[in-house]
């Protein structure tokens, strides 16, 4: 499964308009419109997730540049999530892990690492 990564679409596109916009090139999985929390406008961009990476590869250097409604698109593979295996995230969590291991609770509500002197929670201010 690849992601990509699509933005300079007009903004007031729906997700099935963007479907029909990338379905061509090969099956879809998800897609994801960012939009403001507050607003729920579009940001301008937004994540596809498709089924193969051929499709994606298609949808990238067919769809890369074009005009839509006097904007032009950009298409790229994201590349964060491009080649990497799922041992790659867990190395992630795993590396967490161990951060959290290092650090020493004294109480419930104090905590510190080994080279740093125990810190007390601020007292709220009323």
């Amino acid at each position: 499964m690849k992601k990509l990564f699509v933005s300079g679409f007009p903004l007031g596109i729906t997700e099935m308009e963007l479907a029909l916009l990338i379905a061509p090139y090969g099956d879809i999985e998800t897609i994801k419109i960012v939009r403001d929390k507050k607003t729920k406008k579009c940001k301008g961009y937004a994540f596809i997730e498709m089924k193969d990476s051929e499709g994606a590869e298609n949808a990238a250097t067919s769809l890369n540049g074009q005009d839509m409604q006097g904007r032009e698109l950009t298409v790229n593979i994201n590349p964060e999530l491009a080649g990497q295996s799922p041992s790659v995230h867990q190395t992630t969590i795993e590396r967490a892990a161990v951060q959290q291991e290092e650090t020493i609770r004294i109480s419930p509500r104090i905590t510190r690492t080994e080279n740093e002197k125990p810190k007390r929670p601020r007292r709220a201010r009323i």
